[in-house]
């Protein structure tokens, strides 16, 4: 028994998205999400299927706590400093604008802020002969 279609050798047709008539051969079908829409748009309408319609469709694992953790040995390795005490560390760094530290009140000792400027202002005598 033969095909049931005929063959669509010079078949004409429209696209569904523009309207535009084409060879029905040139038409592509479009897919959406991984499902066939049964829209049939021509190659300027066509576009691939966008990966960012995939999110979660997929599990995905993104662990953040660490298994069998070791305590950091690395605080004090910044050395001693002038007066033979331990230096601070390597975590003990203040960056630039508006840092966190540097209280006001009774807790300003806990909570030091080395990148506060200090200033004077006083009075110069120049004499000349």
């Amino acid at each position: 028994m033969g095909n049931r279609f005929a063959s669509a050798k010079n078949s004409i047709a429209q696209c569904d998205r523009c309207g535009f008539r084409y060879k029905l051969r040139e038409l592509k079908e479009l897919i959406i999400k991984t499902k066939r829409v049964n829209l049939l748009v021509c190659p300027e309408c066509w576009e691939p299927d966008q990966p960012q319609l995939l999110l979660g469709m997929y599990p995905i694992d993104d662990p953040q706590a660490v298994r069998n953790p070791r305590p950091d040995t690395t605080y004090y390795q910044s050395g001693e400093l002038a007066d033979g005490s331990l230096g601070e560390g390597s975590r003990i760094i203040q960056w630039g604008w508006n840092p966190v530290g540097g209280a006001r009140g009774p807790d300003a000792g806990l909570t030091p802020n080395d990148l506060v400027a200090m200033g004077a202002v006083g009075t110069v005598t120049v004499t000349t002969t």
